[in-house]
């Protein structure tokens, strides 16, 4: 037996999240097309969506086999209580509760550093002229905190020593209020600007979070990518 998963626009296209089928033997490709002539609304997302089996992106179109879960990515988004103590915090997460800048930025700064800088992405009002009432997001958590972890990895390699959490929220979020809370920690203050930007330009391309707009006159969920080969590309 085999699951797909669905997301955001996709989801919406066949009514459901989750659909399940004996697809062993096949590839992504094939349960797609088999999906698309099942789901009508989905075949105009296709040329769109990216594919993951097994929380990752797929490279080529393998065989599946049984018990192997897909995933089909739309274009991503181009992201209560006291807080615990950053030591027991991951440094990547998925959550519903609001964030906190001093908390992300607690759980990386570290005495090795010489510099900690926080990105904190915020829901704006105005966006090509339409008036955004809120923007509710949606995320794959699993993969999203994997793919996270990949950044991580990229940082490491490109800036050694450096330290860096990734916090993004879902649900529904009033303009003004922090959708994602980038904090990274480097020897030296040049390195932390390079890498901050790197971590929010690679969340937008790689991360499975979708963002929906929604205006006084309607909602449309949103994203950044051109179709399945925005993955191999940084910009």
């Amino acid at each position: 037996m085999i699951t797909v998963r669905l997301f955001a626009a996709a989801a919406e296209a066949v009514g459901r999240r989750q659909l399940e089928g004996d697809w062993a033997g096949s590839t992504p490709s094939q349960v797609l097309a088999g999906l698309q002539e099942q789901f009508p609304a989905l075949a105009r997302l296709a040329p769109s969506l990216a594919v993951a089996v097994n929380r990752e992106y797929v490279d080529g179109d393998p065989m599946l086999k049984d018990g192997d879960e897909i995933a089909l990515i739309p274009p991503v988004s181009g992201g209560s209580g006291e807080p615990e103590a950053a030591p027991q915090r991951p440094p990547f997460e998925v959550t519903d509760a609001p964030l906190s800048a001093d908390e992300v930025a607690a759980r990386v700064t570290n005495p090795h550093s010489g510099a900690t800088l926080v990105f904190v992405g915020t829901v704006r009002e105005w966006t090509k002229g339409r008036r955004t009432v809120l923007l509710e997001y949606e995320a794959y958590p699993e993969m999203a905190v994997a793919q996270m972890q990949v950044i991580g990895r990229e940082i490491d390699e490109r800036w050694p020593g450096t330290s860096v959490a990734i916090v993004h929220r879902v649900g529904r979020l009033a303009v003004t209020e922090p959708s994602v809370i980038i904090a990274v920690a480097t020897p030296h203050r040049a390195d932390a600007f390079d890498a901050c930007r790197h971590a929010i330009e690679r969340l937008k391309q790689i991360v499975p979070i979708w963002k929906k707009e929604i205006w006084d006159d309607g909602e449309e969920w949103v994203g950044s990518q051109l179709g399945p080969d925005w993955m191999h590309t940084e910009g």
